[in-house]
Formats: structure tokens, sequence, C-alpha cells
């Protein structure tokens, strides 16, 4: 009995080793067309179509605002949104069309008002970033029209 237990204990404790060494596994930039961009001083990045130029966004340093456009019940990626980043005062920092799948924003500390449509259908967040860990948001649209 323990010979049949010590393996599956063993992969049990692999399985997320090996889920985290596939989001570190060389990028194939010939497919990567992500640049830095920068719209009132703001630098954003904004695709992730395909594996390579997901992963590419992801491992991406110093954007403290993570966006996601997803659609359907099975969270499929989109790139078809608009996106707009209003400060706490109201002033509009960011205005992009057709962004994502995953939009990746440097701002300032402070709160934000976040703004994305897809096909005239709106989603609203709030958020509050700092110097430190990366503020996650996900918009989600239920169908994919």
């Amino acid at each position: 009995m323990k010979l049949l237990y010590c393996p599956i204990v063993l992969g049990a404790l692999l399985f997320p080793i090996m889920l985290n060494a596939t989001n570190l596994a060389p990028i194939d930039n010939a497919g990567v067309q992500v640049q830095p961009m920068q719209q009132n001083g703001i630098s954003y990045l904004s695709g992730g179509i395909g594996e390579d130029e997901a992963r590419a966004i992801e491992q991406a340093q110093g954007y403290n605002l993570h966006m996601t456009f997803a659609i359907g019940p099975e969270g499929k990626y989109v790139p078809d949104v608009e996106v707009t980043v209003r400060s706490s005062t109201g002033q509009t920092l960011l205005t992009l069309s057709d962004a994502g799948p995953l939009v990746y924003v440097q701002l300032p500390p402070g709160s934000y008002s976040l703004i994305a449509t897809r096909n005239g259908e709106e989603r609203r967040d709030t958020a509050k970033v700092s110097s430190g860990a990366a503020r996650k948001l996900v918009f989600h649209w239920n169908s994919s029209e």
C-alpha cells in the first residue's frame, strides 16, 4: 500500500511546480508584437493574443495595474475592448481602443476608476494602486457577441 501511496503523494506535491514551470517557459519573440506604449505620460502594454504574447505581457515588470478582458462561461480572452482610466478627480488619463485581452498599466499610486466597454456594454470598477504588488482586475462579459 505504501508503494502506491508514495507516487500519488509525490505527483500531487510536484503538480503545482509543473504548473508554474510552464509560465516560465521560453518565449518565441518572433510571435510577440507587444511594445510598451505611452499616453499622457502613462506607460502601458496592450495585447496578449497568442500564448507567447500573453506570457510576454504576464512577465513584464513595473506595471501596477493588470486588466484582463474575457467573455462567456469559459472565460475566453477578447481583444476588442475600449478602456478608459480616470483619476480620483475624474481626469481621463488613458483612453484605448481595441485593447486587450491583457492591459498592463503603470500608474502613480492612487485611486482610479476604470471603464471597459465591449460592443456598447460597459463594465466599471475602481482600483487603488500602489508601488507594491500589482492590482489585478478581470472584466467579464456573458455573451460572445
